[in-house]
């Protein structure tokens, strides 16, 4: 179904625009711009299969704060444009190392004191705002432009955006984590049937905790993205990016229940929301507009995958008792 839905909306693009939809530089764009918001997505995809109610709303609170973080703190000692180099690495790591400590902290709350996860992340959503508004007293803070972080952001290798390899790069290890290691079979186990899981002897918390903190150090990287394809970092921004996030893991049907959840079926929904968002930009509609879009494509999802799911549930009245 991905598949079509993503041929359709080229198709369809490329009709209404007389070609420029799939001209090199629009998909080059578009390549770049969908990176940010996948990293969000694959993280609530993970929360979302651990089951219990589990779901990431701190994703992009997080990235921000990572980024926010981030500028301040390497700011401080190194300058963006006398120590190009070292001021990019020191940037992303300390990024990277901010949302794995935020993710963690999640799962540390989940896992321990038995928090409700959407309540804990929307706490800890809350919380992740108002500390980088705290930093940066509410105002932009000043990245720049140096070149190693200004490659990852805005740069090419063979003609395909450096963020976007970045990205199916770390979809690909994810994928293989789940796929071929006791993690992802122990994530999938639990999210099914958290009560067997516990019966078997499985580390539950620390599968929480592993889960969240990757899904925190996934918004990390999104956050080193969102400052590198920009000259500043702000703690509001991609407000909208938490119910696309969403949209993107339910549209790739990843289980609200929890237990299944395929990443590259969370890259092929992702592809085909920045398809869709670039095909109402060529048709000049405003961003409520696509807001709208957003809010009842995931009320129809939603309510498509639960009619299929009761329908597999609910018996067949003909068959016969035996």
């Amino acid at each position: 179904m991905l598949v079509v839905i993503n041929a359709a909306l080229l198709a369809v693009g490329a009709m209404i625009s007389g070609g420029t939809y799939l001209s090199p530089f629009n998909l080059q764009s578009m390549a770049g711009q969908l990176p940010e918001i996948g990293f969000l997505a694959i993280g609530v995809m993970l929360a979302m299969c651990a089951g219990n109610g589990g779901i990431d709303l701190s994703g992009i609170a997080l990235a921000n704060l990572s980024g926010v973080a981030s500028a301040i703190i390497v700011g401080s000692f190194l300058s963006s444009t006398d120590n190009e180099t070292a001021f990019s690495i020191a940037f992303i790591a300390v990024a990277l190392l901010t949302g794995l400590i935020g993710g963690t902290f999640n799962g540390l709350l989940i896992s321990r004191l038995n928090i409700t996860p959407i309540l804990c992340t929307l706490g800890t959503q809350m919380l992740f705002t108002g500390i980088a508004v705290v930093l940066s007293d509410g105002r932009a803070v000043a990245v720049g432009s140096p070149e190693l972080l200004s490659q990852i952001g805005n740069g090419l290798f063979l003609g395909v955006p450096i963020s976007f390899l970045i990205f199916v790069s770390a979809a690909g290890l994810i994928a293989a984590l789940l796929k071929f290691t006791p993690f992802g079979l122990w994530l999938m186990l639990m999210g099914t049937n958290p009560k067997a899981a516990t019966f078997a002897g499985f580390p539950k918390a620390r599968v929480l905790i592993a889960t969240y903190a990757t899904s925190g150090l996934l918004a990390g990287l999104a956050g080193v993205i969102i400052a590198a394809r920009n000259v500043n970092v702000k703690w509001d921004y991609g407000t909208s990016y938490l119910l696309i996030a969403i949209l993107i893991a339910v549209m790739a049907g990843v289980r609200p229940e929890g237990g299944y959840g395929r990443v590259i079926c969370v890259v092929m929904a992702t592809i085909a929301l920045q398809l869709m968002s670039s095909l109402l930009n060529f048709g000049g509609l405003s961003n409520f507009v696509r807001d709208f879009a957003w809010g009842a494509l995931l009320l129809t999802f939603l309510a498509v995958g639960r009619y299929n799911l009761v329908g597999l549930l609910t018996p067949n009245k003909s068959r016969k008792l035996v």
